[in-house]
């Protein structure tokens, strides 16, 4: 009788009780572990429902009145509108963009201080290799903001009246022909070196510091033709300050609906855009991330933003965080083969 005593004892314990100190220790550690996976799991989104607690600064690495610093300050704005706490444009010009995107880089990754960036970050990856940071190692993608096609216009002296007038004289004095851009790395200057790679011609780039000293020389004569904004440029189209050959989208732009796109005038497949996006620095974490990811969607997609943007030429631009870091991985790959094959150098 007394052999049979554990066994009656065990059919009267609960089940799932442990029967040994060894295994009760075991269940108080599991109980132990899962209330630290869930508080861990916890904390994070509760740190993104608090976030932000404090002014974020949003750092434009280029001068203020071009088109990160008017649409970051734009979304800047709506940002505060929504959540409830200072969003502050600071803007950092300087080396091609570098000296504002390193501050980025070695700030602290808690979502308080933000990067408005654009395709010339993609374009240094490969044009400006030995700058302190690397876009994709040391920066957590965010969300896009908007894309630009650029004009390509020639001053009134020149003897081309469109595309396919332009590259024959291109070809037919190499090296004579000038183009000026806002700086090295810049879609404006890409756009350019894009142009004689597909259409197999040289002409000589004049990089200036900002788009404005290019738009005055190209205005005045001294320099033959240059890839600029749209909205720009529109106008100085129209009072013939210049000649407008042709736009750098696929489809033709509203703004200038009668200027044929490169693709459709004589370069096939030709695309160059300026478009914006935010990034973050590395560690910052996921789940606020994904929270400013929603929150500039929501303003990316509001019918009235694309409405008043594309009538400046812009086109709003939504994705979520993996397809905005594809998108940077194919910008990066396409400007380092143009690189390459162009000989481009950060003058």
């Amino acid at each position: 009788m007394t052999a049979d005593l554990p066994a009656a004892l065990s059919a009267r314990r609960p089940p799932g009780l442990p029967t040994r100190p060894r295994a009760r220790a075991a269940c108080v550690a599991g109980v132990m572990l899962s209330v630290a996976a869930g508080w861990l799991l916890a904390a994070p989104a509760a740190m993104a429902q608090d976030y932000p607690t404090r002014p974020v600064r949003l750092i434009v690495p280029f001068a203020p009145g071009g088109s990160a610093d008017v649409f970051g300050r734009f979304v800047a704005q709506r940002l505060q509108e929504s959540l409830g706490h200072s969003f502050v444009v600071d803007n950092r010009p300087g080396g091609g963009s570098i000296i504002g995107t390193d501050a980025v880089a070695k700030a602290a990754p808690d979502g308080h201080t933000l990067l408005v960036m654009s395709n010339t970050h993609t374009v240094n990856e490969s044009l400006i290799p030995t700058k302190p940071f690397q876009l994709m190692r040391d920066f957590a993608p965010v969300a896009p903001l908007n894309a630009s096609d650029l004009v390509l216009v020639a001053k009134p002296a020149l003897p081309a009246n469109n595309l396919g007038d332009l590259l024959k004289l291109a070809k037919s004095r190499p090296g004579a022909l000038s183009y000026a851009s806002s700086g090295p790395g810049t879609p404006y200057h890409m756009a350019g070196e894009l142009l004689k790679a597909m259409a197999g011609i040289y002409v000589v780039h004049i990089p200036y510091r900002g788009s404005a000293g290019a738009r005055t020389d190209v205005l005045g004569g001294q320099v033959d033709m240059m890839f600029d904004a749209i909205p720009t440029m529109a106008e100085h189209a129209r009072s013939g300050k210049v000649k407008a050959l042709a736009t750098t989208g696929r489809a033709r732009s509203a703004v200038m609906p009668d200027v044929p796109t490169l693709h459709e005038a004589g370069v096939p497949n030709y695309e160059a855009t300026l478009w914006l996006g935010v990034m973050a620095p590395k560690g910052t974490p996921a789940a606020i991330v994904q929270k400013l990811n929603a929150e500039i969607a929501k303003i990316t997609s509001n019918p009235d933003v694309r409405r008043s943007w594309a009538a400046q030429g812009t086109a709003a631009m939504t994705m979520n965080v993996e397809e905005f870091t594809r998108h940077l991985e194919g910008d990066i790959a396409k400007w380092a083969h143009i690189v390459k094959v162009s000989g481009a150098k950060a003058e």
